[in-house]
């Protein structure tokens, strides 16, 4: 029999706030644990919570986005819950009139599925805090730092059937955030992580399964992995004649297996009741305009007007529009008179293995468009060899140095002198004669060689148009 999986996603989203949704507590990431929290973040008796009017501005900006319909009249409800991460024993949400609701991300897989995925409903509310175990005390401690950042939670559909269809939507939902500047997206720092609900049934059929929800994956190699591991083991339970339980389990990144964590909650479960410390939010038309203009251009939008504007191929547009940071590089590298293409390079080339080689993001990076459009204009004016630009560019990547002072303490300017470009070919074939005649005798391979010997001669210096054209005259004249 062929299973077919039937996934739904719940992602939450921390927001780039400066302050937590209802305090002025600091959102920083990090800190020593428990210094980050005032005594509305931790539910302290007689405190009262107020909105954060920030978080309501980037949870519209996010549903427009979306293509989700705002809920004019919205607001917020208490979900009871008792765990040792939530020191008021309640979280503030939203469950009956939710910020945002019926949106839809349009994907395309690597393998060319084109589907949109439905947004159920979008809602704002806080984190919890985060339990830290420590092994060599065998204690669990409480870090309450996170309890009140701001949190938007994005409840799809089921409408994904691989996991592959669920990487496309979180690259394109991660994009979206990243280019509407509401969520600095960091997976490893939890900013963006995933619940997901998965599920299988025979292919053909309409009814579903019983589910699972795998809880606060936060990698998109972990979710493929997950749900890959989740769909068989449901499988191979349904086969041998047993029964999948609705539960809430973990994946273990080690063990690389899902593992009970607790029966599977349903709303009532909760105890929602509406809360009674903040009044409903009214959001007008007007209020709707004007985050609809303060939309930017997004990646897709961006993609086509490369192409169009810069005559950049297809592949270079879509690769420097994933990220709004290197977006944003290559559109301000250009405005200084740096070519398109030539910019395009750089970045899909040295750029990114910079970034890849030292574990940073785009918009972390402190080496500037500035610095980017002079390295290219010493190669287009003849200074620097591409060889030579690519060694500058590493050198002054990390602390974005002064590329001419970098050039010029260590001698790097390209050999244009004729003269010492024809010396240095006299004395490589004075000492490789053997190389001459196996060009000679049709080896193309040896004229490599007496490039190489010749460039090393000169340190790496020299235009290499000019050497390949100083041997072969050389040459022809034998």
């Amino acid at each position: 029999m062929t299973w077919e999986m039937v996934i739904g996603l719940e992602t939450h989203v921390e927001l780039a706030t400066k302050t937590k949704i209802f305090c002025s507590c600091t959102t920083e990431f990090g800190g020593a644990p428990n210094t980050h929290c005032c005594p509305v973040c931790t539910g302290m008796p007689g405190t009262l919570p107020v909105l954060n009017e920030k978080v309501l501005e980037y949870a519209v900006k996010t549903g427009l986005a979306l293509n989700c319909e705002i809920t004019r009249y919205n607001k917020f409800d208490r979900k009871n819950y008792f765990y040792p991460d939530l020191p008021k024993a309640y979280q503030i949400s939203q469950l009956y009139l939710p910020i945002a609701r019926h949106g839809a991300v349009p994907i395309c897989t690597e393998s060319g599925v084109e589907k949109d995925i439905r947004i159920h409903e979008m809602h704002m509310e806080e984190d919890a805090g985060k339990l830290v175990h420590d092994p060599w005390i065998d204690q669990t401690r409480a870090d309450y730092n996170r309890c009140g950042v701001p949190l938007i939670e994005i409840v799809t559909e089921p409408d994904f059937r691989s996991a592959e269809e669920v990487i496309a939507y979180l690259e394109k939902l991660r994009s979206t955030l990243q280019y509407l500047g509401v969520s600095d997206c960091k997976m490893q720092e939890g900013s963006l992580r995933c619940d997901v609900n998965l599920s299988v049934r025979p292919a053909g059929t309409e009814e579903f399964g019983t589910r699972t929800e795998m809880k606060n994956i936060n990698s998109f190699k972990a979710i493929t992995r997950a749900i890959e591991y989740e769909a068989r083991r449901q499988t191979e339970l349904i086969e041998e004649g047993k029964r999948v339980v609705q539960e809430t389990r973990r994946w273990d990144e080690n063990k690389d297996a899902t593992f009970t964590m607790r029966s599977k909650e349903n709303a009532q479960d909760y105890r929602y009741f509406p809360e009674p410390d903040i009044p409903p939010i009214e959001i007008t038309e007007e209020y709707l305009d004007r985050r609809r203009a303060e939309l930017p251009e997004m990646a897709e939008e961006k993609m086509i007007r490369y192409q169009a504007e810069y005559s950049l191929p297809a592949y270079d547009a879509e690769m420097i529009t994933g990220q709004r940071a290197l977006a944003d590089f290559f559109e301000e590298t250009v405005a200084l008179g740096a070519p398109a293409k030539e910019v395009a390079n750089w970045i899909m080339g040295q750029i990114m293995r910079q970034l890849s080689a030292q574990g940073m993001e785009a918009k972390d990076m402190t080496f500037t468009p500035k610095t980017m459009a002079r390295l290219i204009a010493l190669v287009s004016g003849g200074t620097l060899n591409r060889n030579t630009a690519v060694k500058v560019f590493d050198a002054v990547f990390m602390d974005d140095g002064d590329v001419d002072a970098y050039v010029k303490e260590h001698g790097l300017e390209q050999v244009s002198d004729a003269g010492l470009v024809n010396t240095a070919v006299e004395e490589v074939f004075a000492a490789n004669p053997k190389s001459i005649e196996d060009f000679k005798s049709g080896k193309e391979k040896a004229f490599g060689f007496l490039m190489g010997q010749t460039m090393q001669k000169l340190k790496g210096k020299a235009d290499p148009k000019v050497v390949n054209a100083a041997i072969r005259s050389k040459l022809g004249q034998m």
